[in-house]
């Protein structure tokens, strides 16, 4: 009979961000060798069908950090949850994943963290005010909950060096993110593409794709986007959700909302532009490069890893608007050089991962923890 692992999620679906994507891959290979619950938020809209996922939901609070919404949660239902599984596989640390920390610790049952982000530099990120404050207390949280799991799964080598130096002590395994190259790939023709999505073929497209957070700087995409519109008949293309007041009214902006499939949208794209000021691994730029778009990111995490600067992509400080600016040019006006640098991004992805090769990964320590 197959062992049963409950994954605790504050994200999931129908709401689409990195950690829905990521457990929406992972899910059919777990599900292969582990009966599989999922405790998470019920989050708006209909939520598609996961063949063999019992679903847990929990209604939202009325409230919102950045972006972020919290679920109401009882802690004797996921108590409960947690008695009846073999491990416990947690995604986040808000009120869902710090209620299955306890629990599982409390009634011994082996518990696994996948660490999506550095919790302390996203939520001082994601607020407005008292950011130095949120910093602190969030990082003597993490490190508190993390200390507590039996293995924590980081997407980088870069990431468990981080959390190594914050005083959190738990084996770490590293787990890169896959990206399927079959489904994330370039267009057959990109003037159908943009045609596909409404654009005008005619003009040039630069695309962010994710949760619109604060943590992710637009502004500084909206103040490049600003200047170099005037030089070059070009579209801005936000494909997401979020703190959508960030996003100031213009004509040439295509603010898309949630989509459930990315893909025709990155491939109406001609160039791919990650501003964000935190992030771990960035699926959605690994899916960009996938597509053959050439990407201007700021080194955060473990993309400079990755993406070598004026190879297979650009790299440009944190907010440094100037710098966009003056990479966004180059790309605009030479179609040869989006081409050439769009093929080297494509081809830097697939020699990495797969989420067949990611999710192999997870069931070894899963497996090892219920052995």
């Amino acid at each position: 009979m197959k062992k049963h692992v409950l994954i605790t999620t504050d994200c999931f679906l129908p709401r689409w961000d990195g950690i829905a994507r990521f457990l929406k891959e992972v899910l059919p290979f777990l599900t292969k060798e582990f009966q599989v619950t999922v405790a998470c938020p019920e989050f708006p809209g209909k939520l598609p069908d996961i063949p063999d996922v019992h679903i847990h939901r929990y209604p939202l609070l009325q409230v919102r950090f950045g972006d972020i919404y919290f679920a109401w949660v009882s802690s004797t239902s996921i108590a409960h949850l947690v008695e009846r599984a073999d491990i416990v596989f947690n995604q986040t640390l808000g009120p869902i994943g710090q209620a299955a920390i306890k629990a599982a610790k409390r009634h011994d049952v082996p518990l696994v963290s996948f660490v999506h982000s550095i919790d302390w530099e996203l939520a001082s990120r994601a607020v407005k005010y008292g950011k130095f404050l949120v910093e602190i207390m969030v990082k003597m949280l993490a490190k508190h909950k993390y200390n507590k799991c039996d293995v924590l799964l980081t997407p980088s080598t870069g990431v468990s060096d981080l959390l190594s130096v914050h005083g959190i002590r738990t084996r770490k395994v590293v787990v890169p993110l896959g990206v399927d190259v079959q489904r994330f790939a370039p267009p057959a023709s990109k003037t159908q593409a943009k045609r596909a999505i409404g654009i005008d073929p005619e003009t040039r497209v630069v695309g962010f794709s994710g949760r619109i957070g604060r943590e992710k700087d637009l502004p500084t995409l909206l103040h490049a986007f600003r200047r170099v519109q005037h030089k070059h008949p070009v579209t801005l293309l936000i494909v997401g959700s979020g703190i959508e007041e960030l996003v100031f009214k213009n004509p040439r902006i295509k603010l898309t909302g949630t989509v459930d499939n990315v893909v025709p949208y990155l491939q109406a794209m001609d160039i791919f532009v990650l501003p964000s000021l935190t992030e771990t691994s960035s699926l959605a730029t690994m899916e960009a490069m996938a597509c053959g778009l050439p990407v201007i990111a700021t080194p955060v995490g473990s993309i400079k890893e990755y993406v070598e600067d004026g190879v297979n992509g650009f790299l440009f400080p944190r907010q440094d608007v100037d710098t966009l600016v003056e990479k966004l040019n180059a790309l605009l006006k030479s179609p040869h050089a989006r081409e050439m640098v769009g093929a080297a991004a494509r081809e830097t992805i697939k020699k990495r991962a797969t989420w067949e090769q990611t999710a192999q990964k997870i069931l070894y320590v899963l497996h090892e923890l219920t052995s």
